[in-house]
């Protein structure tokens, strides 16, 4: 299979009349829903021109970890440096004149990709954790000024990203509510797992008469990554009367589907720099317009304080906002792939699987979820005799993988089952894939593990730190 992935690079369509009416594929049907900048489509990349828009990567390192921190291709950093240097050379002009207009064409433009109804619904601002400080700040005053019962849960899933667990702790937990995590299996085999394990959180959070005020449910949970079923989820909720529902993707927009009417929540929030080619770093906050949105705020508040989330995200003092102002340069780059960010993603997608297969079979090991819950990443699980025993090896090995063989990829540890015998899988790799990527990448990463198991390589060798 991997011999069908070409040296140099992917996703390249050979034949231009994809992007003007020619023959079909996945992403065609979407191109006229989509926004774009040009009457006629500009020219597709060809692979010399994928090379030099990520010229900047550091060419010894197998980058297979778009999923950290994402990649901005030399397009876009070119028109971020303009920007930089427009409010440089006169800032009052760029502030009173052009700072304004650009975030809201920013804003307007991933409406029209998210299929929002109304722009006033998308607030721009830096992380994708700010827009959850944002809609967990609302919930701590509800607690504080009595509209919630003390004890009113919210409930999250185990795998929630790290720093949205701890802004949980911070607002919800701190403020007199009861959180609940959903357990969920790993690996995992079906939806079905999920969705059982979501509902049964819901009832617990309702016993003794309590209320569940908000639900946060990953999209993408970054580790281990899965694709979670948020439509089937929310419904979920709204069955079950549960106040508000956020939706954290910080994976979601360029690696998932992303429809606002679809998916139906509340508030959905998405990085833009991890799958979305803008620079770090930038986020955009949906809420929905029916949703009672006047208690939600900026927590760094200034001068636009009480005009609405969008105008107040939109200047929170003197800083960068470059990042905020590329989204139609991204669009740009995007619009030169064949489908466009849809076909992105599918092959994307094609790929990361067709590689994850490719280094289970080297290894005798396993996928963590079947294919169709992957979205752009992959759990990869790894020789059990690598000894992987606890978090610390697994960032142990990260770093020695970096170090040693010049691969970057994130470790995950799953603790054995209890009744689990020896020889089970306790260590995953996470794998992504972005249109950089090549072949040579994973094979990278397979040659170097294989080099770890004939060397007898185990987690207890390593240096302590």
């Amino acid at each position: 299979m991997a011999s069908s992935l070409h040296s140099n690079h992917t996703q390249i369509c050979p034949n231009p009349t994809a992007l003007n009416g020619g023959s079909a594929s996945d992403g065609k049907s979407q191109i006229s829903k989509k926004p774009r900048l040009y009457a006629d489509p500009p020219p597709l990349f060809t692979p010399s021109d994928i090379i030099s828009e990520f010229s900047h990567h550091d060419p010894a390192v197998a980058r297979i970890n778009n999923g950290s921190f994402g990649c901005c291709p030399s397009l876009v950093l070119s028109a971020q440096n303009q920007l930089q240097l427009q409010w440089l050379r006169q800032p009052d002009n760029f502030y009173f004149n052009q700072l304004q207009p650009k975030i809201i064409q920013s804003r307007t433009i991933i409406k029209d990709i998210i299929n929002a109804d109304h722009v006033d619904e998308v607030s721009i601002v830096d992380n994708a954790t700010t827009a959850a400080a944002i809609v967990l700040q609302q919930i701590a005053w509800g607690f504080a000024e009595g509209k919630f019962c003390r004890g009113d849960a919210a409930v999250m899933l185990h795998y929630a990203y790290g720093a949205v667990k701890k802004s949980v702790e911070a607002y919800v937990t701190r403020a007199g509510g009861y959180v609940i995590e959903v357990p969920l299996p790993f690996p995992v085999s079906s939806v079905d797992e999920i969705v059982k394990e979501f509902r049964q959180a819901l009832r617990r959070g309702k016993e003794n008469g309590r209320k569940v005020r908000l639900a946060v449910i990953d999209h993408v949970t970054s580790m281990p990554t899965v694709v979670i079923p948020v439509k089937e989820l929310v419904t979920i909720c709204r069955e079950e009367g549960v106040d508000q529902v956020f939706v954290d993707a910080a994976h979601g927009i360029g690696c998932v589907d992303v429809d606002m009417k679809q998916i139906g929540a509340d508030f959905y929030a998405s990085n833009l720099h991890k799958w979305f080619f803008c620079p770090p770093s930038v986020a955009f906050l949906y809420c929905k317009k029916s949703t009672n949105n006047s208690d939600l705020h900026h927590p760094v508040v200034s001068h636009e304080y009480g005009n609405g989330l969008a105008i107040e995200s939109s200047w929170i003092g003197t800083r960068d906002y470059s990042s905020y102002l590329v989204v139609p340069k991204v669009l740009e780059f995007i619009n030169r792939f064949e489908g466009g960010i849809e076909g992105i993603k599918k092959r994307n997608h094609e790929y990361v699987v067709e590689m994850g297969q490719m280094l289970v079979k080297a290894w005798g090991t396993h996928l963590g979820c079947p294919p169709e819950m992957c979205s752009s990443m992959v759990m990869v699980g790894l020789p059990a005799c690598l000894g992987i025993s606890s978090d610390h090896d697994a960032l142990e090995l990260r770093s020695f993988l970096r170090d040693k063989f010049g691969v970057e990829v994130p470790i995950y540890y799953r603790p054995p089952k209890d009744g689990e015998e020896g020889g089970v899988v306790t260590g995953y790799a996470r794998i992504s894939y972005q249109v950089y990527n090549k072949v040579e990448d994973y094979y990278k990463f397979r040659d170097a593990i294989n080099q770890l198991v004939d060397n007898a390589f185990t987690c207890a060798s390593l240096p302590i730190s």
